[in-house]
């Protein structure tokens, strides 16, 4: 069975590159299952687990917007979990391994951290943490104690383990560990930081693949020590086979945009601000499914197909460019496939299916079909006309005949009388009926204007 998992924290909005790595794991774990309509009635799982012992960052306020925007997305979880609310879990698994010799304390400031690591890169050396900690006596650390000064606590690799896995995307991985620094998995005031309790949970949860960013990569490699360390430690899986217990990982290349990283301005590019811009979510899916892969990014509204072909093995190693305009181009697409019925309620009064169809191709977004329907309703400014269109208009109010294509007959009968054609036979009358020189087909929108207003208009044109 396959089980992922989307692990935000809540301290901010969820932005394009949050979203993109909530959606690879959605449409991993529904086609890892066979569950093509994304309804999560089949095996698999798609966990969302908001990542909240960070007390002092976190907000409720985000976590419900996190579920807003992922239920508007259409990504829903078939369970979700709060780290705030499994800390007795991360105590056991630190106590046994404080007792297994894994993690130990340590007393350097941040000041004397960032010192070190000045002095090392001096040096030419990796910044890497020097272990001192582990070369403290029980005498000092004991003056530490009673001068107040507690300490924070790392986690201590295993030189001797050589790091490797094949990850999902990048193929295959090697770390040494003595070229990493043993990780802070507590702070001095008891609250955690994210590797500790994130290896707990995959393990506790049964998580079978992760697929994060690429900024993960070396995360992964400290974390995998971890499993090991938690399994030989007793945490987890009971009756479980070490490596069997570990998640699969998969790491994604980065969203960039045309300036380079989308760091400074995820305001902009967060799920709410997107929603507020009129985006669907279709168009968001479709470009952030396909961003990175050797497919090409479609407008599909149907996320079945987007479950059915979403396949790890098209993912590229180069940065992955968000691209504002490709979002645009798709949102126009997606808003000219929908139906009737999908818009219906955030359409303003007096739109029915023949109106939507006819102001459909000249929409962006949704939201602009309440302008594009003032057409039908007015008022409309028209143009000034020169003496020989007001009198071509003042034909046109008198040829007008109502049946079932009023404009076709229309147009068919004013170029037999007066012999214009192409842009002098269509364009007047447009301007006369809208005020516009361009917008929906006149054959779909003038019976919608009606007999009486089109008239009336005409009319009004010609003076």
């Amino acid at each position: 069975m396959i089980v992922t998992r989307f692990a935000p924290s809540p301290t901010g909005r969820l932005h394009v590159g949050n979203l993109r790595t909530a959606l690879h794991n959605w449409l991993l774990a529904r086609k890892g299952d066979g569950d093509a309509d994304g309804d999560g009635d089949g095996t698999g799982r798609f966990l969302l687990r908001i990542d909240d012992t960070d007390a002092e960052r976190s907000r409720e306020e985000y976590v419900e917007a996190i579920r807003t925007d992922m239920a508007w997305l259409g990504l829903e979880p078939d369970a979700e979990y709060r780290q705030s609310e499994r800390l007795d879990l991360y105590e056991n698994a630190f106590v046994r391994l404080r007792d297994a010799g894994r993690v130990y304390p340590a007393y350097e400031t941040a000041q004397e951290l960032e010192l070190k690591r000045k002095i090392a890169l001096g040096r030419g050396l990796p910044p890497i943490y020097d272990r001192a900690a582990l070369d403290l006596t029980d005498e000092q650390r004991a003056d530490y104690e009673e001068q107040g000064i507690a300490p924070h606590w790392r986690f201590r690799l295993d030189h001797d383990e050589f790091i490797d896995w094949a990850d999902r995307v990048r193929g295959s991985q090697k770390f040494d560990p003595a070229q990493l620094s043993d990780p802070v998995i507590r702070r001095a005031d008891g609250s955690w930081l994210y590797m500790l309790p994130s290896v707990v949970d995959d393990l506790d949860m049964g998580v079978t693949d992760v697929l994060r960013g690429e900024d993960h990569v070396s995360n992964t490699a400290v974390q995998l020590q971890m499993f090991s360390a938690l399994h030989t430690a007793g945490v987890g899986p009971e009756h479980c086979d070490v490596v069997d217990s570990f998640p699969r990982f998969g790491h994604t290349a980065l969203l960039v945009g045309r300036e380079g990283k989308l760091s400074k301005r995820l305001g902009s590019l967060s799920c709410e601000a997107l929603r507020e811009q009129g985006i669907e979510p279709e168009a968001i899916l479709s470009l952030l499914a396909r961003l990175g892969t050797s497919k090409p990014v479609e407008p599909i509204a149907d996320r079945r197909h987007l479950i059915e072909t979403f396949d790890l093995a098209t993912f590229g190693r180069a940065p992955a460019r968000f691209d504002d305009p490709e979002l645009e181009r798709l949102n126009t697409a997606i808003v000219h496939q929908m139906d009737f019925a999908e818009v219906q309620d955030r359409l303003p009064e007096g739109i029915d299916e023949a109106g939507w169809h006819a102001i459909r191709p000249n929409l962006t977004r949704v939201s602009e079909a309440a302008e594009w329907w003032r057409l039908v309703t007015g008022p409309i400014e028209q143009p000034d006309f020169s003496e020989e269109d007001k009198a071509y208009l003042a034909e046109a109010a008198g040829a007008l005949e109502w049946g079932d294509d009023p404009w076709r007959a229309l147009t068919i009968a004013l170029k037999d009388s007066t012999g214009r054609k192409g842009k002098q036979l269509f364009l007047p009358l447009r301007q006369a009926l809208t005020g516009m020189d361009h917008g929906p087909d006149m054959g779909e929108l003038l019976p919608l204007i009606g007999e009486q207003e089109a008239r009336a208009r005409l009319q009004r044109a010609a003076g």
